[in-house]
């Protein structure tokens, strides 16, 4: 057997790719969250003359009008989920990820120059079908660079990207904004990804053609001597294992969870009542700076949890499903947020909430990879990821209307219960996590051809 300790590292530069590319995919989607508490840009979204002032009235449609823009986007990213995870499982993760990339770069920029909620809708839409890439690509990247036991916590770290792209997001998009106008801030930031572009199309390759690879490290990383079917799987096969289902599950109770977070925690902060102090376009850095560190922290050490349970000699089943457990009772005390007149308090729980979240969300995306071969990981993962998009969709068509009639509490209740239900279900459905094995595809596959 060839131990991690005799091989070369530089599986661990292709998950710092990952990771830049998720930070930049992050940031392009997070711009907005913060650009629509600028009252300038609400105005003009409203066709309201600059010289007015807004009314409780204005500022409770737009909030319903942002909501039916961030479904837009979730219907977008839901459609591309699957197309692209389709697409990269037939084309290579190269083409596939560097096509998604070009697609919500130049919605970003294009951004720029909308002048109404019905452009803004578009724009977004636009941009969720390019975004939609990135995990499908990232998750299967894992799944051929890395061996079972070291993908939890390889997931965690390129999932780091995440919170990485909203601090970015929340230290420098207020700068641009109250410096050069709200219309800097989608330019400037949709450029990165030509950048990101560049970097993987000249960096990437799958390990049996990179020749920086040494022969010891492509051994260690084919270890688990896992060989991937040399067909194509249709979504509907694939939705014929439970273990698609379990996935999907996790992704539609907690996804939207988390975007609901991504698109509506600098109102939340900006407009909260309750709060003994309010923030605004001066003031995100430091909180979002703090809550999402410690979401980053999460998500590396919870993707390190599974991994040691492995190590001491836990079955994958018991591993990833304990390690989610601990993340889905972190999360439960967060409707206090709702509740607590306490800044510093709120900003607490939400960082925990937060960084148990990507703790669950590096451990589902292993399930991927733990339970599929690799020719099937980019379609399955997109499968999971649509029906998380299809619950974001749900959550972001109710959300502005929920909290201009009742207030942030519920949706805060709704997000401390959601891990431990879901993580019930998946218990229901897979009370095992075992694999399904490349038999079996290429014998539904030789009876599906006949």
């Amino acid at each position: 057997m060839v131990n991690s300790t005799t091989t070369g590292r530089f599986r661990w530069r292709i998950v710092t790719l990952l990771f830049l590319a998720t930070t930049i995919n992050y940031i392009d989607r997070q711009v907005l969250s913060f650009t629509m508490t600028d009252e300038v840009f609400r105005k003009e979204m409203l066709d309201v003359s600059p010289d007015a002032v807004l009314t409780k009235e204005a500022t409770d449609r737009f909030k319903v009008l942002y909501g039916d823009v961030d479904a837009a986007f979730k219907f977008t990213y839901a459609i591309g989920l699957l197309l692209v995870g389709w697409l990269i499982d037939k084309i290579g993760t190269k083409r596939g990820f560097s096509l998604g990339i070009i697609v919500w770069s130049v919605a970003g920029v294009l951004t720029a120059f909308v002048n109404s909620m019905a452009g803004l809708r578009w724009a977004r839409a636009v941009l969720g079908l390019g975004e939609a890439a990135n995990f499908p690509a990232s998750v299967k990247t894992i799944a051929e660079w890395f061996p079972r036991r070291e993908r939890s916590f390889a997931n965690g770290l390129f999932n780091a990207g995440t919170n990485i792209g909203i601090i970015l997001t929340a230290l420098v998009i207020p700068y641009l904004i109250l410096q050069y106008g709200w219309r800097s801030s989608f330019f400037i930031t949709g450029l990165l990804g030509f950048l990101l572009l560049a970097l993987w199309w000249f960096t990437y390759s799958k390990p049996e053609r990179n020749p920086k690879l040494s022969a010891d490290e492509l051994a260690y990383i084919r270890s688990d001597n896992e060989q991937a079917p040399p067909l194509k799987v249709s979504w509907g096969r694939l939705l014929g294992y439970k273990q698609t289902w379990a996935f999907a599950v996790g992704k539609f109770m907690a996804d939207p969870i988390w975007w609901f977070y991504m698109s509506w925690l600098p109102d939340f902060f900006n407009s909260n009542d309750a709060l003994d102090q309010k923030l605004d376009l001066k003031s995100f850095g430091m909180p979002f700076l703090i809550i999402y560190v410690v979401s980053d922290a999460g998500s590396v050490f919870f993707g390190w949890l599974s991994t040691q349970f492995m190590n001491r000699g836990w079955s994958a089943n018991r591993a990833r499903k304990t390690t989610m457990l601990i993340c889905a009772l972190c999360v439960v005390p967060i409707f206090f947020a709702a509740q607590t007149s306490s800044l510093t308090v709120a900003i607490a729980l939400i960082a925990l909430a937060t960084a148990a979240h990507q703790g669950w969300s590096a451990n589902m995306y292993t399930f991927a990879s733990d339970l599929f071969p690799k020719n099937v990981v980019a379609s399955v993962t997109g499968i999971g990821g649509m029906f998380g998009a299809v619950g974001g969709i749900l959550l972001a068509l109710l959300a502005g209307r929920i909290i201009t009639a009742f207030g942030y509490l519920p949706m805060f209740i709704i997000a401390s219960c959601a891990y431990l239900i879901a993580l019930a279900i998946i218990h229901l459905v897979l009370p095992k996590l075992e694999p399904v094995k490349t038999e079996e595809l290429l014998e539904e596959f030789v009876v599906g051809a006949k």
